[in-house]
Formats: structure tokens, sequence, C-alpha cells
């Protein structure tokens, strides 16, 4: 979702951040996101926190499916927004903290990684972005002198627990459920298009025919009068929000158009 912004994605061979090996001189890809390599050599993901913190001036800004998602809310038809994503894009273009579950994090906030630290949490966020924005390294404990990190989940951290208070009344409430540029790879997030309920309509907008969306349509190819609840809208995440507003009518693609140029104006 965020590709169009200028950040790459995980798993596209030859431009995702996993096939980028030798740039970040990376063991392996999932290092960049493992904590115990992160206390040994820190500068692959102070390099790549870098380059996607949110609120720079020359920073990425908010994609039209960013500026859709806050339409959504704007509108009073968004129940939650359950993203992945890291670069807080979600919260720029104006979803609001109610409405808005991140579910590997974000950078609003840092701790120590040092396990036994008392000030595991107490960690001033603007002298973390100072420390890795502007001198380029990852901040040192104030007390502990261990390294601190914003507040991104890493492979083995817990997700937020935001995200178990929020998700199962989410998803008995959910009357339409919209997927927006994803592998459905990484759980427990993968697992959410399985838990809305058997008749709620579920609409995927993405390059390819994934998870739980491959499996019905693999059932639905099998014919017997199957009746599949899903529409896949092939496509990239921006061309894919404005095709549906365009279905939606012309006063949908007119906001959206406004709203997305004011967010960029704005920041």
């Amino acid at each position: 979702m965020s590709v169009s912004a200028g950040i790459p994605d995980f798993r596209t061979p030859g431009t995702g951040l996993y096939s980028k090996l030798e740039e970040y001189q990376l063991p392996y890809p999932e290092a960049i996101f493992e904590l115990e390599y992160f206390r040994t050599n820190p500068q692959p993901f102070v390099t790549i926190a870098k380059s996607i913190w949110p609120g720079q001036k020359d920073g990425p800004r908010p994609t039209l499916a960013h500026s859709f998602v806050a339409l959504l809310e704007h509108r009073g038809l968004l129940k939650r927004v359950y993203t992945q994503n890291i670069d807080g894009l979600e919260r720029l273009a104006g979803v609001s903290d109610e409405r808005l579950i991140e579910c590997h994090g974000h950078f609003s906030t840092a701790s120590c990684t040092a396990p036994n630290c008392h000030r595991k949490r107490d960690i001033d966020p603007s002298k973390c972005r100072e420390s890795y924005l502007q001198q380029g390294q990852a901040m040192a404990g104030p007390d502990c002198g261990s390294l601190v990190k914003p507040d991104i989940v890493f492979f083995g951290e817990e997700t937020p627990s935001v995200f178990m208070d929020t998700i199962f009344d989410d998803m008995d409430e959910c009357d339409l459920l919209i997927v927006l540029g994803t592998s459905l790879m990484v759980a427990p997030v993968a697992t959410i298009p399985q838990w809305v309920g058997p008749k709620v309509p579920r609409l995927l907008i993405n390059r390819d025919l994934v998870g739980a969306f491959a499996d019905e349509a693999l059932r639905a190819k099998g014919g017997r009068g199957f009746q599949t609840r899903d529409v896949f809208l092939q496509g990239d995440c921006d061309d894919g929000a404005q095709k549906l507003c365009e279905l939606l009518g012309k006063d949908w693609i007119e906001q959206l158009n406004e709203l997305h140029s004011k967010i960029n104006l704005d920041l």
C-alpha cells in the first residue's frame, strides 16, 4: 500500500526489502527485524528506519489508498483499520487513533532493548528520533546503555495488546472486509479474513490472489454451485481505491481527490 510512496514492500522479487541483502549487508532477510541481530548490528535497521520515519519534511507521503481509508472514516463507514505497515502513513492521512490498530508497531514511542531494564518503556521518543535521523545511529539507553529502538514489532515480540482487545468484537460487527496490498503471510493479521462471519463480503485489492482469498477462489473454480462472497480487484492499491470510488459515484471520487490533495498540502 505504501510502495507508491517510495517505501519498498518486503517480498517482491528484485525490489522488495528482502531482496536487498547486499545493500543492507544482512546474513539473511529477516535479520533486519530480529532483536538479537539488532543488538549486535543495529545499522541495517537504522538505515531503513531513517528512510521511512513518518513526519520528515522530505519523507514519504500518504498515497491515494491511504486517503481512501481516511475517506471511509470521514463518511462514518470505517470501523477499524488493521495495518501491518510501520510507516505511519495512515496516521498522516488523518485516520484517528480510535480507528487505527498498528499491528506491527509504530515510531511514536521507543523502548530499551535490554530485557531487564527498569526504564524499558520510559524513553523520550524525541531523543530516539534525533539519534536515528540526525546522528544516524541507534540511541543508547539513558541508564543501562543498551540500544533503544522505536516500538516496531520485531520477530519474536508480541503484537500490541490493543490488537487482541479489539479484533474479535470488530470481526463480530464487520459487514464488509476490505484487504489492501498484502501477501497475507504473517500471522496473526493474515488470518483476519478467516475471522469475519461466513456471509460477510470480502474485497481484496492486490496484485496477487493470496491467502484465504486464493483458497476460496479454488473452491469456486470447482463449481458444483459454490457461491463465493469474495471480490478480487487485481492491481495496485491506488488504482483499486480510485476504481472503487468511481464505482461508488461522482461525489466519492471528487471527495477522494480533494482529501488526498489537502492531506499532502498540509504535511
